[in-house]
Formats: structure tokens, C-alpha cells, sequence
């Protein structure tokens, strides 16, 4: 009987379907988008090419990691290094010495720059490898681009050892002093055999090299080739490699000789076989795949929330519209089992087909997504998304666990309707929230209050964590309590609208007596208005901040930036040639990286700077407001640190405390703290002497240098002489500090944005399917009114004016969750209130106005086309 029921009531009356159907269909896109962005995370692989002949590679692990106390149990935390880890070379060896290894390559790179004198601005990457003779020695190479006089060289490329370039085509293999060509560098650049050309390398120092000879043309883009020992000079990583890349012995298995390797290598270094080794031959994929994993595992559980929260509240309201119906078959004996099987029966017709059709804009927008992110840098280029049938089968199922649920809790008082009396009761008005619901509501508004006190304690990334989990413990306590909410706003708001006429009069009576009806139209609007509001806001009180705190702290008269961005930066001895030209007072080189730290039980990475030259000079181009300390004494050891206050604050450390840290590439370092600042944000968070990271760094190329000039020095002529410095740079005023560090937060801005806008889209969709819902469900009501004498005038003032009630009643909530959400966060992270840019507050409010002007609107002149007799009969 339950299923034959259910049929007929999808088949027959499919308009009070129709906005569960809607709901269900666009929350299975939003769980289907997330779900393919966590997939691909998780399964990244990136198929080897540069390590395709080498069954095994030994390279450091990619991740810093941290183990926790979870109760009973432990859980390990890991974070992405910010640079590449490298190995000791000393492994070798040790491989080397297994019985089932035929050769060990050692693999190094670098970038490496063509210098002013060649008159080329090019950027390369050096590579070496190593292959063990008796002593281990490198046979290395490096990957390099330069031009003659009258011919710049590519911009960018790529390198390798000079004894997996193959014999050359022509000429010979380096000697020292010497680089190999590839033939396609060679043809862009104009440069022969016998040419010469001048190379600044990470090593700090530009050399001349001549060509020795030309390659052919590599698949992996290989421009360059040095000499073994010359190689592992100029990499500024002596001793380390990349990887390590072993080949075994005849007869040997590839699990044998990792087996063998493993046992050599011990807990110092990672062993790779297959598919993995792409992990060694890309460090930036440990990155990607984090960040996959993070956005689509976290915006995807709050998304399934969100999604989960709107279609329980669409379910309940078109189950409540049907009250009469459920209490005609109540009253013709259908029992309370027979009513629930119902209403499960059809949410289980209408989840999986709207799950199955959701995932087509689901996949859609998990390409957009995806190819956002490779033009943004957060990914590789080399990874692709992952689709395939999980993510659709997770989005049927949350639709359909999510449609149960609410069909269950909405069935409980048509099915607890006593038989005799059911029709009466039904044509009822509802009775308020029980007592449950109210204890319910008020708990989660109360932990939503102590979580915005809990955050007003801490700072920075510590405080921003607890953003999400306030907006959902208030939102979850807005549903809990709507009609009470909605109750206190027609009483706030009636008497407003009563002066407004009888058309507002009407919409007062009615708001009173519907209270359970406006609150199922102001929740989805609270829900627009306090995420996009808590989303976007955030983003704009850190990105105003950072711009005000680099105004304020760069002081340069000049700032030196690679003139491109992609570039690996300047080299290492700009600072120093700047600094000894006439007219310059100081000049400090900019090194930047990141730190990982522990915070509650997490990793966290820090904008780290480090700083050339004499620190006493930092002050004459970087103010940055120290609140206790010194920073000349960075410059005394190299184990010395300077934190941003609020760092200091989240580490719990004071002046002469040893810092835990780990470096960018993993490395454990203690240095101890001798200065805290105020104007961090934006600019750095840690100060460190650039000797202490220069060694821990993929390629350490200073990202600004600094200039201050001497009283009376000409503005412009300065300028000139910077300008011929080096072409590798250009030179701006301080804003060139300020783009830059803007650049640096622009991943992070659009993550939020992109966020704001589909949770808002969606939660926006939603609030407008349910007023929808609510005002078609009046036809009786408004075929009533016209039958009294209502004019269609009157009646669409009065639809008007409720939907200024509902849209007003979700701005206040929605601002004030907003609000109560942002203020201890945002003074956590910047140290000042909320910046909300009018320019995009009024579109929002102005956005929520005309959502539900319109969504009221609109279904108001479908119901005004019916005449008054047929509307007041209903569909009965």
C-alpha cells in the first residue's frame, strides 16, 4: 500500500515535489563537485618520466609531520614541506654496497640565471646526478640557458646530468668550466660551439662558461648539462641530492633490490617504486594533493552540512504542506507505519534520481574548480581530475540518507494523528518548537557564544579556525528556533507594517499566525547572509590589513623584483652589488620561505624572510613596529629569530625562549628569539639571518632587495643605475612589496571567494525554492481573499511586504552571526575590527532583497491568473 501510495502521489501531484527535487538535485551537485576534488587528492599519481629507467628512488620525505594524543589512541598530523627536502649524499654509499645494486645516480636541481654581461634574462634548472665509482664521486649535470650579445636566451627550461643527455650530437661533454647545449637552446639562443656565456647560479657567484657542445633535444625539456664536480659547486646544496636513483644488477627484481635498499636507507630517506616514484620526481605534488584533499575533504563537509541542513528543512516543509492529506488516509485507517513507509518510499524515488542528475552540473563544476586551480599554481599541470562513479555514489547516498531523515522527522506528527480527529487537527496551525527542540536550539546558540569567546582568546591561524564552527552552531540554532524567531520579528516589525496600509496590515496578521511558515523561508536567507558575509569579510579584513601593515612597514626608496614573477628570483649577490653603488645608503636582500610550526594540534606554515646584510640597517627600508628586542642582534648568530607578535602570542614564547621550528625543508632548528614585531601580516611573520636558510631552500634567490638612499641622492638617476644592475630585475617603489605579498594571499582570497559563492549560490537557490514552496502552498489563503473583496493590488502588497519582513528578519540574523563570527577572529589575525567593504556589503543585502522580492513575486502573479472560485476551492 506504502509504495503504491507513494507513486501515486509523485505521478499525480508532481508540483509538491518539484522543491524537494530541486533542493536534493543542487546539494547532490555541490557533495559531487567536493567529492571529485577529494578523490583526485587521494589518488594523485604522476607517472614517472626523468626516473622511468630507475626501478627504485631514494628521496626525502615530502611531508613535516607531528604525532597527537587522540584519548586512547594516536594519530599522526602531516603538512606539505614548503621546499624540497633533499637526501644525504652519504646514502649512497651505503646503497652502493647492497649486493643487488648495479649503480647508484645521484639527481640534483637547481635554476640557474643568465647574467647582465650576457645580455640575456633567462632562468633554468640545474639537475646532477650521481653515479658511484669506488669513491661515490658525482657525474652530475645542471640545466642552464644564456645567449650572446645580440641574442637572449628562452626564458625558461629545464636540465640534467650530463650523462643522461646520451652522447652529443656534436662537439664533446663538459669539461670544467664548460656547458652542454641542447640543440633547441642553442637554435633560440644563437650560440654555437666555442660561444661563451655567464651564469649566476644559487651557489652565489656568476662564472663564465664556454659551449663544449650540443645535445639532442630532450622530452623532458633538458637545456643544460655541467660538469659532475662543477654541478654540485654551484647547486648550494653540497653533499645532497634530489634522489637517489638505483639500478639493479642483472637477475635482480625490482622488490628485491628495494627490499635490499630499504635495509640500507633505514628510517632516513623514503624508498619508491612504481607510480610513487613520481612523488620524488615532483615535490610540488605532496602540495597538490594536500591542498585537494583540505579543500575538497573540509568545504566538502561543511558543503554536505549545508546541503544535508537545506534539504531536511525542503523535505519537512513539503511534508508539512501536505498535513491534510496525510490526515485524510489517517482518517480512512492508514496506520502511523504505513504514513512513515510513505514518505520514505518517496524519498527514495526522488533522492537517487535527483542525486544521478546532479552530478552532471556536480562534474561541471568540479572542472571549472579544477582548472581554476592549475591557473592559480595551487596544483600541478601535470595532474588531471579524477572522476568516475564514487563521487556520484557519495552524492546519492547523503541525498538519500538526508531525504530519509527529513521525511522521518517530518512524519512523525502526521503519523502520531489520531484517526478520528485528524482532519481537524491538520487544518490547525501547527503548535510551537517542543521543549527538545527549544533546549536544542538555544545549546547550539550558546556554543556558537563560547565558541566566538574561545576565538577572541587566541590569534592568527588559530582563531581562524574556529569560523566555520561558529557560523554552523548558530545557523543550526536559528533552524531549531525559527518560529520563535520569527514570532519575536513580526511582533519587532508589525506595527511598521500595519502603518503601511491594509496590505501590510495583512502581511502582519499573517506573519503572526504563520510563524512556523516564515521561519522555513528566513533560515536559507540567514544561511546566504552569514556564510558569503563570514567568508568574504574574512578575506577582506585580512587582505586590508596586510595592505595597510606593508604601507606602513616598507620604507625602501627602492625595491628591487624579478622582472619575472615565475622566475626562481634574483640572485644572491644583488644586494650586495646595489649596496655599493654611490647613491645607496642600504641595501637588503629578501629570501623568502616558510617556516612549519605546531598549533593546536596542527602544522602551520609562516611566511618566513630572510634578511642579507647587516640587520642594524633592516629599519631604513622595513619598519615594522618591534615591541621588544632588537633586531641588530639577528645578525649576531645564525640561530636567532625574530616572530611577529601575534606568532610569539600562539607559540607562547617570550624574549631569549628557543623557538621550535622546522625549516622549509624539514629540518628541526630551536633559534632562539630575540625580537618581536607588530607588522608581520603581510609582510613576514618570522625574520631569520638568510645564512640559516639558505642551505634549507629549493633555490635560494632572494624575492626583493631593498634600497635606501643617501640624503640628496637624485631620485631618477639612482634609478637608471639600479635599472642596469642586473635586467633580471625591476625596479619599483614600495608598492613593488605590496604586489607581491598581495600575490601571495591571492590563492587564499579566491579559495574563500569561490566557497562563499557556491555556498551562498547554493544556500541563495535554496532560500528562493523555499519561498517558492511557501507561496504556492497559499492558494487556498489567496483564493480566499479575492473571494472577500481583496483586490490583486492588495494582495501582491501584502506578498511584497512579507518578503521585505522575511528578507529583513534573515539580513539582521544573517549580519549578526556574521559579525559575532568575525570580531574575535578578525582581531585575532589583523588586531582591529572587521573590514567590510561597503561595495560589496550593499550588493549582498541589496541581493538578498531582490532574491526574496522576486521569489515571492513571481508564483504570486501565477496564483492571481486563477480565478477566485477555483483558487478558493484549492485542489481538492
Amino acid at each position: 500500500m506504502s509504495n503504491g501510495l507513494a507513486r501515486a502521489s509523485v505521478r499525480f501531484r508532481p508540483a509538491s515535489f518539484v522543491g524537494s527535487f530541486v533542493a536534493l538535485l543542487l546539494g547532490a551537485a555541490v557533495i559531487t563537485a567536493c567529492a571529485a576534488l577529494l578523490q583526485t587528492g587521494i589518488l594523485a599519481r604522476i607517472i614517472p618520466e626523468r626516473y622511468a629507467h630507475a626501478p627504485v628512488v631514494v628521496a626525502a620525505e615530502p611531508y613535516t609531520s607531528i604525532t597527537v594524543d587522540r584519548g586512547q589512541e594516536q594519530e599522526t598530523i602531516s603538512s606539505p614541506l614548503p621546499e624540497r627536502a633533499r637526501v644525504d649524499g652519504e646514502l649512497a654509499a651505503r646503497i652502493a654496497a647492497r649486493p643487488g645494486v648495479a649503480s647508484v645516480v645521484w639527481d640534483q636541481s637547481f635554476p640557474v640565471r643568465a647574467d647582465a654581461r650576457a645580455g640575456a634574462d633567462a632562468q633554468v634548472r640545474a639537475d646532477a646526478r650521481v653515479r658511484p665509482d669506488a669513491q661515490v664521486r658525482p657525474d652530475a649535470s645542471t640545466r642552464s640557458t644564456g645567449g650572446d650579445t645580440s641574442a637572449p636566451a628562452p626564458s625558461s627550461l629545464s636540465a640534467n646530468s650530463a650523462s643522461a643527455a646520451g652522447p652529443p650530437v656534436a662537439g664533446r661533454t663538459p669539461a670544467a668550466g664548460e656547458v652542454l647545449l641542447s640543440q633547441q637552446v642553442a637554435r633560440e639562443a644563437r650560440l654555437k660551439i666555442g660561444d661563451r656565456i655567464s651564469l649566476a647560479t644559487p651557489a652565489g657567484g656568476t662564472d663564465v662558461y664556454r659551449v663544449s657542445g650540443l645535445a639532442a633535444p630532450s622530452a623532458l625539456g633538458t637545456g643544460v648539462w655541467f660538469d659532475a664536480v662543477e654541478a654540485g659547486r654551484l647547486s648550494g646544496h653540497p653533499g645532497k641530492a634530489d634522489a637517489l636513483l638505483v639500478t639493479p644488477r642483472k637477475g635482480v627484481g625490482a622488490d628485491t633490490l628495494a627490499a635490499q635498499v630499504k635495509q640500507a636507507v633505514g628510517d632516513k630517506a623514503q624508498v619508491l617504486t612504481g607510480d610513487d616514484r613520481g612523488m620524488a620526481e615532483l615535490p610540488a605534488l605532496a602540495a597538490g594533493k594536500t591542498y585537494l584533499i583540505g579543500l575538497g575533504g573540509s568545504f566538502g563537509g561543511i558543503a554536505a552540512m549545508t546541503a544535508i541542513f537545506v534539504v531536511m528543512g525542503t523535505i519537512a516543509l513539503a511534508v508539512t504542506q501536505r498535513a491534510r492529506e496525510f490526515a485524510l488516509l489517517r482518517a480512512i485507517g492508514a496506520t502511523p507505519k504505513q504514513i512513515r513507509r510513505t514518505i520514505a518510499t518517496e524519498a527514495m524515488m526522488l533522492a537517487p534520481a535527483a542525486g544521478l542528475l546532479g552530478a552532471i552540473p556536480g562534474y561541471a563544476l568540479a572542472n571549472w574548480w579544477f582548472g581554476e586551480l592549475l591557473t592559480r599554481g595551487a596544483v600541478p599541470p601535470q595532474l588531471t581530475l579524477t572522476t568516475g562513479p564514487l563521487p556520484i555514489a557519495a552524492a546519492v547516498l547523503l541525498s538519500t540518507l538526508a531525504a530519509l531523515g527529513a521525511g522521518r522527522a517530518a512524519a512523525r506528527r502526521p503519523a502520531n494523528l489520531r484517526p478520528g480527529q485528524a482532519l481537524g487537527e491538520a487544518s490547525l496551525t501547527p503548535p510551537g518548537p517542543g521543549k527538545v527542540r527549544i533546549g536544542f536550539g538555544v545549546a547550539f546558540c550558546a556554543g556558537g557564544v563560547s565558541l566566538a569567546a574561545v576565538a577572541s582568546q587566541l590569534s592568527g591561524d588559530a582563531a581562524a579556525t574556529t569560523a566555520l564552527g561558529v557560523v554552523m552552531c548558530f545557523l543550526t540554532g536559528v533552524a531549531l528556533l525559527g518560529p520563535l524567531i520569527a514570532r519575536a520579528a513580526t511582533r519587532v516589525l508589525g506595527l511598521p507594517l500595519r502603518a503601511a496600509g491594509a496590505p501590510g496590515s495583512l502581511a502582519a496578521d499573517n506573519s503572526a499566525a504563520n510563524a512556523r511558515r516564515l521561519a522555513s523561508a528566513i533560515t536559507p536567507l540567514v544561511m546566504v547572509i552569514a556564510f558569503c558575509g563570514t567568508l568574504v569579510f574574512m578575506q577582506t579584513s585580512i587582505r586590508e590589513a596586510s595592505a595597510r601593515n606593508v604601507e606602513t612597514a616598507v620604507t625602501a626608496d627602492h625595491v628591487l623584483t624579478p622582472a619575472d614573477p615565475t622566475g626562481p628570483g634574483l640572485p644572491a649577490e644583488t644586494a650586495a652589488r646595489a649596496a655599493a653603488l654611490p647613491g645607496v645608503r642600504s641595501a637588503t636582500g629578501i629570501l623568502r620561505t616558510g617556516v612549519v610550526h605546531e598549533s593546536m594540534e596542527n602544522l602551520v606554515t609562516a611566511t618566513t624572510l630572510g634578511i642579507s646584510g647587516n640587520p642594524a640597517h633592516l629599519p631604513e627600508v622595513l619598519d615594522l613596529d618591534v615591541r621588544t628586542g632588537s633586531l641588530a642582534a639577528l645578525g649576531t648568530a645564525r640561530d636567532t629569530v625574530a616572530l611577529d607578535a601575534s606568532l610569539a602570542d600562539n607559540l607562547d614564547v617570550t624574549l631569549g625562549d628557543r623557538v621550535p621550528l622546522r625549516l622549509g625543508d624539514g629540518t628541526h632548528v630551536h633559534p632562539k628569539l630575540i625580537a618581536t614585531y607588530s607588522r608581520g601580516l603581510g609582510v613576514g611573520q618570522v625574520l631569520m639571518p638568510r645564512a640559516a636558510l639558505v642551505a634549507h631552500v629549493t633555490a635560494p634567490y632572494d624575492s626583493q632587495v631593498l634600497v635606501a638612499a643617501k640624503p640628496g641622492t637624485q631620485n631618477a638617476a639612482l634609478t637608471d643605475q639600479l635599472k642596469a644592475l642586473t635586467p633580471a630585475a625591476t625596479v619599483t617603489d614600495a608598492a613593488g612589496y605590496g604586489v607581491q605579498a598581495d600575490l601571495a594571499q591571492e590563492l587564499g582570497a579566491w579559495a574563500n571567494t569561490v566557497m562563499a559563492a557556491v555556498l551562498g549560490g547554493f544556500a541563495a537557490i535554496s532560500a528562493a525554492n523555499t519561498l517558492v514552496m511557501t507561496v504556492l502552498d497559499r492558494r487556498r489563503e489567496v483564493g480566499l481573499l479575492r473571494l472577500s473583496g481583496t483586490t490583486r493590488r492588495q494582495v501582491k502588497g501584502m506578498m511584497r511586504w512579507e518578503a521585505l519582513l522575511v528578507a529583513a528578519t534573515g539580513l539582521v540574523l544573517g549580519a549578526a552571526i556574521a559579525w559575532t563570527t568575525l570580531l574575535p577572529i578578525a582581531r585575532g589575525i589583523t588586531g582591529a575590527a572587521p573590514y567590510i567593504p561597503p561595495a560589496i556589503a550593499v550588493p549582498l543585502g541589496a541581493g538578498a532583497v531582490l532574491l526574496t522580492l522576486m521569489a515571492t513575486g513571481l508564483p504570486t502573479r501565477a496564483l492571481l491568473r486563477v480565478r477566485p472560485l477555483e483558487a478558493g476551492a484549492g485542489k481538492e
